[in-house]
């Protein structure tokens, strides 16, 4: 697994020699990052359920200013911690280890984009939304973008927050959202 773009473009991370971290294949991060290539530049985004950090310091290579990265896994925290220091990205990072409903919480920023890459469990989507939703982090133009199995069914709408674009590759879907428009 490699950066794929921008100032950090060809390292490699680190990843976990078993199966227990699904990283985000090369293919799909390119498609994501084409799909919000615009909410990047001088943004700050949280990778949510970090794994080896791959989403965020691919945002940060892409001109993100700043990236959150949450895990409650200790294996994965410190494969972030090695990416991080190995892109030597330390200044614009914040390693948080936590559940996602606390780490949330702990994030004293607005964000642009939200990552979202949760264990492959039906009906976890809509959970995340509505965490999402209690911290009030996301600014009202940002967007959150879920990676999950194309066999999951995730919702339309939850926590406030409207599906605007769905792809599948493979047998991953991508699935972005962004704040619903408060009824007049």
């Amino acid at each position: 697994m490699r950066i794929i773009a921008g100032e950090l473009k060809g390292r490699r991370l680190v990843t976990p020699a078993d199966n227990r971290v699904r990283p985000t294949t090369d293919k799909v991060k390119e498609a994501v990052f084409s799909m919000i290539s615009a909410y990047l530049p001088d943004s700050v985004v949280v990778d949510l359920f970090a794994g080896t950090g791959n989403l965020g310091l691919e945002a940060i290579s892409r001109g993100a200013k700043r990236a959150y990265f949450i895990d409650r896994d200790r294996a994965s925290i410190a494969m972030v911690r090695e990416n991080v220091k190995y892109c030597k990205v330390e200044d614009r990072s914040v390693i948080i280890w936590s559940d996602y409903v606390a780490g949330l919480k702990k994030i004293n920023d607005k964000v642009d984009v939200i990552f979202l890459d949760p264990p492959y469990v039906a009906g976890f989507i809509d959970k995340c939304l509505e965490a999402v939703a209690e911290s009030d982090i996301l600014l009202d133009d940002g967007i959150i973008v879920a990676e999950h199995s194309a066999k999951d069914e995730v919702p339309e709408t939850a926590g406030g927050f409207v599906k605007v674009k769905s792809k599948r590759y493979g047998s991953i879907n991508i699935t972005v959202y962004e704040k619903q428009e408060a009824e007049a």
